[in-house]
């Protein structure tokens, strides 16, 4: 003998309720509407190459501007380094000893006073050009508010970089730039110059990121909240 079909009408509002929720269904807004069955919300959060792209994609402008910038802050600094060199005689001059360090058994060199001086010069250079291209589009702080800390930075990295550089090219370092393919005898060779190139290279992300946070998001951000205060 069939089964008998199951009829509601008999049944109270709660007793119809709860028989549709043993039954796997559920009226929307209560008792009322269309029939569905119940079935479970899962949320799953998935994370593409896309959404990072859309949520760190001004990060990834504002790195690849600072790196074309930095580009052609390399291209200043070296020349800084060549026309210095060249005054000096050549790269066979850089080990040059300037002056003894008070105090110590160590001497200022030639090739310190370059990287200094192709530091100073391309620093000033990469600011302005910061300031008025990769961090535009940010309310801008006073120049000089700006400039002090760009410079403060910047200068820890020179110095960092000095002693890199010295690394380059002190030949009882560990790396030590080695011959024969590194050497005074031919320009493109040149120790002195590639020991620059590599320790720019080597520092500029680290101006990138504290430059980033620190130089035009904090110093803004505390110059606009003293201005709104």
């Amino acid at each position: 003998m069939p089964p008998m079909p199951v009829s509601y009408t008999h049944l109270s509002r709660a007793a119809r309720g709860r028989s549709l929720a043993e039954a796997g269904l559920a009226r929307p807004g209560g008792t009322h509407g269309v029939l569905r069955p119940k079935t479970p919300q899962l949320f799953l959060a998935v994370v593409t190459a896309a959404d990072l792209y859309r949520r760190y994609r001004h990060v990834l402008r504002q790195f690849v501007k600072f790196g074309l910038v930095g580009g052609a802050g390399v291209a200043v600094n070296m020349l800084v380094a060549i026309a210095l060199n060249k005054l000096n005689g050549g790269t066979a001059n850089a080990q040059n000893i300037l002056f003894a360090i008070p105090g110590t058994r160590y001497n200022f060199r030639f090739t310190s006073l370059v990287w200094i001086v192709g530091f100073l010069v391309a620093n000033l250079f990469n600011f302005q050009l910061n300031r008025s291209w990769t961090f535009r589009n940010t309310p801008r702080a006073p120049w000089m508010k700006e400039f002090w800390p760009f410079l403060a930075v910047g200068s820890a990295a020179a110095a960092i970089g000095l002693f890199i550089k010295i690394a380059f090219t002190n030949p009882k370092s560990p790396i030590f730039l080695p011959e024969p393919w590194f050497h005074e005898n031919a320009g493109l060779q040149s120790r002195e110059y590639w020991a620059q190139l590599f320790t720019i290279l080597i520092t500029m992300p680290i101006n990138f990121l504290v430059n980033k946070l620190w130089t035009f998001r904090h110093v803004r951000n505390k110059h606009f909240s003293a201005v709104d205060s």
